[in-house]
């Protein structure tokens, strides 16, 4: 009888980041250590002329200046290096970096930044991704020949024809914002060289094996030489994927031979690290009079920024998401992702189907309205079930739940929309539904893979048990995690359960913490792992030892010619209804209840479970009512929190309820499945339908604004 799994057992790291005593990356910094102070190009595109760092070098304190001509490989990149280390000649977005002063205090570093004069020849700026992909555009990348980062297709039947053959067309057009991630703590580090000759780099990060990866790469060194290890990390949400000062720690130890550090102001963290893709989706919708969607023709255009960063991965996941989670016959759908000379775009939670669901869960409720039908039951008729065919022309995997989770959704709602109140003309209070589906892992071919290791000891028995895996703890709880199945598993108390996770050169690669794959990956390697050692034990092997790699169902790249394929091996789902009270007068938006049903597969800690939902609606309000990052012509409008507004206690709901079903996935461990990304997937599309149901306007353009929503009220009269 399990006794571990499904425990809200309480997360052993609580009570150091409470009273202070967890140390993050910022707290690593040690007086003997030097300190870094990168200087920013602070001009969005620009030929570099010249790099006079005399000045600079002459200050008090300072022990060097690096540019491009220090670095041994000067390029990196998640997916394709096209990023410089530092900038060499040419300066592609604000944030680029162009030289890094080293002192021996920080403010001797920030003076001597200062000093550093760099001539610049400033070159045209594209700024809009739809005219970067014009002939003629300025090229932000001069030798990729065009601004074209990258096209996803997809096609499914004849959308022409079905659209042609519809009772009903409609289309659309919507647009999103960036949105920047707002670690609690911005990016930190400390780097040396130790005893071994060996690069450390202490900081924060969601994949220890590839920052070691690039990090060796950029130095011309063997992996093996690198060593990345992991503080407390206060939030991620794929903003740490990337690079950010991780490389620049590395260099500077590397080339120095001293210890050194760097910890970046909000505003550094604001101006050079990449954003949620901003993206434009026009569309067109085709339904019968019965409600059968029979088509959907969209085009979905994403500000990828100055560098390529995830952009390739993200428009897949957003074409593929055009028609949402809904079975339609007939699909074109086309993903655009376009260099500009804005802040690079990259991972964030959701990785594209926020955006793109945003504007299909919009479409099937207006097509609803349009043929008199209950939104809801316009749902139902369309929704993805068992066996239902993708958009690439491919079978779901099995475990399909979001009708499960939309009907627990509404019994939940109408169970409180009946209690509702008269309110005061000017407030208007209502609910809004919306469903999501987001892959669970890795994509499209891209290689997926967690390995493991656990290691027992004792005597007649199993004592303790020693796990290694490389799963980066960014505050989602999956330590905790990590130790449940292990421990459920080898039949012992969890205090005897020891995990290693944190430093590349003791826990063996597991990949990213994004996609929300840590439990169903990790989770299942460590399962797995678990059992191996055990039946080792009981060959009388003392210590036994297990090192397992798991890999999941394969999935594929789609065929250029057909656009067919295996995307994803699994998928979670969700449905949200939403309360919000509407002032007529001004726009302002408040939600008051939000109901968050998932279907997590099983819920290896069920507390853990429930704060994600609620962490991950937090977020959520942010990106749909108030997160309004700005740039005009390339240069950042909104680099303070005092004009990018994120969301306080205030603007939290009274009430968030998570829905918890667990329909186990067949690939998970115990039946789990991730859940991470979900809560933030249909949220804004759930908040603009309760605002078209409380004052009859279509809000197209996120975020929701006060001054958008009156504009849209305001155009019903």
């Amino acid at each position: 009888m399990n006794t571990l799994i499904g425990a809200s057992l309480p997360r052993p790291d609580a009570l150091d980041k409470v009273t202070g005593a967890a140390r993050y990356p910022g707290d690593l910094v040690r007086p003997d250590m030097l300190h870094l102070k990168v200087v920013f190009a602070g001009r969005p595109h620009a030929r570099i002329l010249e790099i006079d760092s005399a000045a600079a070098l002459a200050a008090p304190g300072v022990v060097a200046v690096l540019t491009a001509a220090d670095v041994p490989h000067n390029a990196y990149g998640l997916i394709d290096s096209d990023q410089p280390v530092l900038c060499a000649d040419v300066v592609r977005f604000v944030g680029d970096k162009v030289a890094l002063v080293v002192a021996e205090s920080r403010e001797a570093a920030e003076a001597a930044a200062r000093l550093v004069r760099v001539s610049y020849e400033d070159l045209p700026v594209v700024s809009d991704p739809r005219a970067a992909l014009l002939p003629g555009a300025p090229l932000v990348h001069a030798g990729h020949g065009s601004n074209l980062l990258a096209h996803c297709p997809i096609r499914k039947g004849d959308a022409a024809a079905a659209l042609a053959a519809a009772d009903l067309v409609l289309e659309g057009a919507f647009s999103t914002s960036w949105q920047d991630h707002a670690f609690l703590q911005p990016e930190a580090g400390v780097a040396y060289v130790d005893d071994d000759g060996r690069v450390v780099v202490e900081t924060a990060g969601q994949w220890l094996h590839e920052d070691r990866r690039q990090i060796a790469s950029i130095l011309g060194i063997p992996d093996e030489q690198v060593v990345i290890r992991y503080a407390a990390i206060g939030g991620a949400f794929g903003g740490r994927e990337d690079l950010s000062v991780q490389h620049l720690l590395a260099l500077a130890a590397w080339r120095l031979r001293r210890p050194v550090a760097i910890v970046w102001g909000r505003e550094e963290s604001m101006l050079a690290h990449h954003k949620r893709h901003p993206m434009q989706v026009r569309c067109r919708w085709g339904a019968m009079r019965d409600g059968r969607i029979v088509g959907v023709e969209s085009e979905v255009v994403a500000d990828g920024g100055a560098y390529a960063s995830t952009s390739a991965e993200v428009i897949k996941v957003a074409a593929l998401f055009a028609s949402g989670c809904y079975e339609v016959p007939n699909i074109s759908s086309d993903g655009y992702a376009v260099y500009t000379n804005n802040v690079p775009s990259g991972a964030f939670r959701g990785f594209g189907a926020p955006q793109a669901q945003f504007a299909s869960e919009v479409m099937v409720t207006r097509l609803a309205h349009a043929l008199g039908i209950d939104p809801a039951e316009m749902r139902r008729i369309n929704l993805y079930r068992e066996g239902s065919i993708e958009p690439t022309q491919h079978p779901l995997p099995p475990g399909v739940s979001v009708r499960a989770c939309m009907d627990a959704c509404i019994g939940e709602m109408d169970r409180r929309r009946s209690a509702l109140s008269p309110q005061p003309s000017a407030l208007k209070r209502t609910w809004g539904l919306a469903c999501g589906i987001k892959n669970l892992g890795y994509s499209f071919g891209f290689p997926e893979q967690a390995t493991a290791s656990v290691e027992l000891f004792g005597g007649a028995q199993v004592e303790r048990a020693e796990v290694r895996a490389g799963a980066a703890e960014v505050g989602q709880g999956v330590s905790l995690i990590l130790r449940q199945i292990a421990a459920e598993g080898l039949g012992l108390p969890l205090e005897q359960v020891a995990l290693i996770s944190d430093d590349s050169a003791e826990a063996p690669n597991v990949g990213s913490a994004s996609a929300s794959r840590l439990t169903i990956m990790a989770g299942r390697a460590v399962k797995d792992a678990a059992e191996a050692a055990l039946v080792e034990w009981r060959a009388e092997e003392r210590p036994a030892r297990a090192t397992v790699q798991y890999r999941p169902p394969a999935t594929t790249s789609l065929d250029p010619v057909s656009t067919a394929g295996r995307p994803n091996y699994a998928y979670g789902y969700a449905a949200q209804a939403v309360e919000v009270e509407v002032d007529t007068r001004t726009g302002l938006v408040r939600v008051l209840t939000v109901i968050s049903a998932h279907d997590v597969g099983r819920a290896i800690n069920r507390q853990q479970v429930e704060g994600q939902i609620e962490g991950g609606v937090a977020q959520a309000i942010g990106y749909a009512l108030l997160e309004h990052f700005q740039m005009r012509a390339g240069q950042v409008l909104t680099p303070h929190f005092s004009s990018y507004l994120l969301p306080t206690a205030r603007d939290t709901p009274a009430e968030i309820v998570p829905l918890i079903l667990e329909l186990a996935d067949p690939e998970g461990p115990h039946g789990a499945r991730g859940v991470a990304e979900l809560p933030l997937v249909p949220f804004a599309a759930a908040v603009a339908d309760a605002i078209f149901n409380a004052t009859g306007a279509s809000v197209c353009d996120q975020p929701f604004t006060p001054e958008r929503v009156l504009a849209a009220i305001r155009a019903q009269t």
